[in-house]
């Protein structure tokens, strides 16, 4: 892949060899924690195909997009609605954030108790490293935590930024902030791209946007089959690559899948014996190539069947209500279905805990595990009051914190096989 992409990356003034190298070390991983399970369905292919081209196929499509005209539009967060992006006709992406990349770079901006996700956005881009927000006519912030809203002024010294406020409560004066904000967003976006946003085009993005979250949500009601039809490192695949994929062409692909995981379910097959521990993993989201811990609790013999996080059901569990007429009534539409996350900034956030607890439930887990970045202050904190749920409703957890070094795998892998113990 590498010569054929060359003058394109080139041109995108990354660091070639640091560029190769992060190339070689991304397939000997992916190949040691994706290619060597068993049993993976055929639909799977095309996920890997993706990812085997993330740095070259699909950056060749968003600068042919650009070379017609189209703008190209990097974010961090569930919260920048996706939906106007494709009214205007240009292209919404996720940016790399899930490796320990540019480290020591990133730290001349921010502290070194910042969270891994922080840094490694940061990193990527000092470190010439990420062709997504190399290819970017806007990149877009919004103020989830503190460590991000600092560092993004940071930040805004390197690339071009918008920065969404996103208010930390749900009262009425909070929704009206986050709909001056939508519609800020949306201002800028025409500004930016030259054009108008009408109420045909929006009627249409959030179809598309709508039709993608259908297809994760008929992938996640068929986990809870017992056997697990399909293994949780490729079902967090597949929401990673939801963020950078072309929508429709991804939501045929999963349905796809889909129709696969049906007929292996009314098969009785699976790919973990169905007496294996039914795990979910809760907290922060997790990148690519942020495959650590999911890699580490199903080699100790469990199958991981819910994500309750960004990359995951917090992504994918709302729909955006389709029946409005005027674009007055799809920009509320939008504002009310963006503001249903809840991401662990809002305060209080009851509805997270329900949402936990309801979703363990139905994947019939025997187990959490908690998931949180070290350094990250909003999931730390809500975590505590999760476990409180968890085990008031007689649902065993626990609680992790680790970053994307290597360094603490055995250490990792010692206290989920202790977990699993517990609830075998």
């Amino acid at each position: 892949m590498s010569e054929a992409y060359r003058e394109m990356w080139e041109n995108l003034n990354l660091d070639l060899a640091a560029h190769d190298g992060l190339l070689s070390v991304l397939g000997k991983f992916y190949g040691d924690i994706y290619m060597s399970q068993q049993g993976r369905l055929k639909g799977m292919e095309y996920l890997d195909f993706v990812l085997s081209e993330v740095h070259g196929l699909r950056i060749k499509e968003l600068q042919d997009a650009k070379a017609r005209g189209r703008k190209i539009i990097g974010t961090f967060c569930v919260f920048v609605p996706e939906e106007l992006a494709l009214a205007l006709d240009a292209v919404q992406v996720g940016l790399c954030a899930g490796a320990d990349a540019g480290r020591e770079a990133a730290e001349t901006l921010v502290p070194r108790n910042t969270c891994a996700l922080i840094k490694s956005f940061i990193g990527f881009k000092l470190a010439r490293l990420c062709p997504y927000t190399e290819s970017c006519d806007l990149i877009v912030g919004e103020t989830t935590c503190d460590g991000k809203k600092k560092a993004y002024e940071a930040f805004a010294e390197h690339a071009p930024m918008h920065i969404m406020e996103v208010p930390q409560t749900k009262t009425e004066a909070a929704r009206a902030l986050w709909k001056a904000e939508v519609l800020r967003y949306m201002e800028k976006l025409e500004e930016l791209t030259g054009k108008k946003v009408t109420a045909e085009k929006l009627a249409g993005a959030i179809k598309t946007v709508n039709a993608r979250r259908l297809a994760l949500q008929r992938l996640n009601r068929l986990r809870a089959a017992v056997p697990a039809p399909i293994s949780g490192r490729d079902v967090l695949l597949i929401n990673q690559v939801s963020f950078y994929d072309d929508p429709v062409r991804f939501t045929a692909s999963i349905n796809t899948l889909c129709d696969q995981l049906e007929e292996r379910i009314k098969a009785g097959e699976g790919v973990a014996p169905a007496d294996a521990p039914r795990v979910m993993l809760s907290g922060c989201p997790m990148a690519v190539p942020n495959w650590k811990l999911p890699y580490v609790i199903e080699s100790s013999g469990a199958v991981i069947v819910g994500e309750e996080s960004c990359i995951g059901t917090r992504n994918t569990r709302d729909l955006t209500d389709e029946s409005g007429r005027t674009l007055e009534q799809m920009i509320d539409a939008l504002c009310d279905r963006y503001m249903k996350i809840d991401c662990a900034c809002f305060t209080p956030n009851a509805e997270r805990l329900d949402n936990v607890e309801s979703m363990a439930r139905d994947l019939k887990v025997d187990g959490v595990i908690q998931y949180a970045l070290m350094f990250c202050q909003p999931y730390a904190h809500e975590g505590i009051k999760v476990e409180r749920r968890l085990t008031a409703g007689g649902i065993p957890s626990m609680s992790l914190e680790t970053d994307y070094s290597m360094e603490d795998v055995e250490q990792l892998k010692t206290r989920v096989e202790a977990f699993l113990e517990t609830v075998r």
